[in-house]
């Protein structure tokens, strides 16, 4: 993922030599998905609505912390939410698998376990994501169902897309791979029925932010800290994501001096990883976290974060759930009087200090004292989009960069199992 970094997000003379493969690798992807639409390959669709998180673009963009949210919305809209992924890294022998809080993020991979943690809902995972849900729908009787990181997968026929766009890198040179970082050719976001933008948002997309200023203790999360708590001295920070820059980033906003240690996406930890020759509080993911609880020392934290979204968003989301759900003879039960902004601090225990002997914030240190990729267009190609002039931002401060949102579709109809895209489940 490293060399698309540094030569996917702008023209340079390895995209150029690579732009005829990536030419075959979108025409691929366009005839892929064709080939679905048309019913030549065959998808399978189920009795509740089928929501898609994904994007077109390989790395993190934001799509956990977004279906997070979206759990959260559709259980206080009166459903009953469950979340289908692929475990992608899971070494289980054996497809579809529940996924718990308790699960080994080496069996069924780190996402579905940290949703498992987070979202407290249904979490199946497994290469057919048809079968896992098929789970969710048959053992948990879920009413709605949530693909992660599904856009590509195109088996499991979906009733609602929603593709992430990184707000600040973009879509890179627009090339697909390996030229550049698309799995699916650009004019693929004017086919979805969302467009969210993480971090900055653009014409038509609907804006999402990432919140996160508290640090929770790796080894015992009831003890929390705030990210200024870290800044009297230097602090290692470590990321295993798509891009860890966007997290070293979100500590720099907080005014932390950093040591960086940024690992590939998905890195799963040894000890001797975490061995630094400084002896100095590290600061990780939440993602990371999952997978180090059981060889990480005392002064180990992660940040967890929260997506806050567009009103309108998600209002205009739940319309059309609401619609795919009566068509499908859906009922939810009563919905909550009020839907609350999302908790920056998903602790589940109510005292924000838990620690016995409680001090304001506990100070992390011992006693002793002791950048984004270049767009080369003026926009990404889709229609809507304008220049920088256009460019909304989440709100200044800690908000963890992120990606752009969401563009409808009106020709678009529910239950189109779409094809395009070889790179499935990035």
């Amino acid at each position: 993922m490293h060399w698309l970094d540094r030569y996917g997000y702008s023209l340079n003379l390895v995209a150029v030599l690579l732009w005829p493969l990536g030419l075959l690798f979108g025409a691929a992807a366009r005839a892929r998905r064709f080939l679905y639409q048309n019913g030549i390959l065959k998808s399978v669709g189920l009795r509740v609505p089928v929501v898609v998180v994904g994007n077109i673009s390989v790395g993190g963009t934001g799509k956990t912390p977004l279906v997070a949210r979206l759990v959260e919305l559709l259980r206080e809209a009166g459903y009953k939410p469950g979340v289908v992924g692929r475990g992608y890294g899971g070494r289980s022998a054996e497809w579809p698998r529940a996924v718990s809080a308790e699960s080994d993020p080496g069996e069924v991979g780190d996402e579905p376990v940290l949703l498992a943690r987070r979202c407290r809902c249904p979490v199946v995972v497994g290469p057919d994501r048809v079968a896992a849900a098929r789970v969710l729908f048959e053992t948990y009787d879920c009413n709605v169902i949530l693909s992660d990181d599904g856009l590509q997968h195109y088996r499991l026929r979906r009733d609602i897309e929603i593709a992430v766009v990184d707000g600040f890198r973009r879509l890179g040179n627009a090339a697909c791979l390996p030229a550049g970082p698309l799995r699916e050719p650009l004019s693929r976001l004017r086919e979805v029925d969302f467009v969210v933008g993480n971090g900055a948002a653009r014409g038509r997309e609907y804006l999402m932010s990432l919140r996160g200023e508290t640090a929770l203790n790796l080894r015992d999360p009831c003890i929390s800290a705030a990210l200024a708590g870290f800044r009297q001295s230097t602090v290692h920070a470590v990321a295993g994501i798509g891009d860890p820059w966007r997290f070293f980033d979100h500590l720099r906003h907080a005014r932390l001096r950093l040591i960086e240690h940024p690992f590939p996406d998905h890195h799963a930890f040894r000890a001797e990883d975490l061995r630094f020759r400084e002896d100095l509080p590290v600061l990780m993911t939440e993602e990371d976290a999952v997978k180090c609880h059981g060889i990480a020392p005392d002064n180990f934290w992660y940040v967890p974060v929260t997506a806050r979204l567009d009103p309108e968003f998600e209002d205009n989301l739940l319309k059309r759930v609401a619609t795919v759900a009566m068509a499908k003879g859906v009922r939810r039960s009563e919905p909550s009087i009020r839907r609350s902004a999302p908790n920056p601090n998903p602790n589940p225990n109510p005292n924000p200090n838990p620690n016995p002997n409680p001090s304001p914030n506990r100070n992390p240190f011992p006693s002793r004292g002791e950048e984004g990729g270049q767009e080369t267009a003026g926009n990404s190609g889709v229609p809507g989009q304008q220049g920088p002039a256009d460019l909304r931002q989440g709100a200044a401060g800690i908000d963890l960069q992120g990606k752009p949102a969401g563009l409808s579709d009106s020709r678009r109809h529910p239950g189109d199992a779409g094809g395009g895209g070889a790179a499935l489940d990035g």
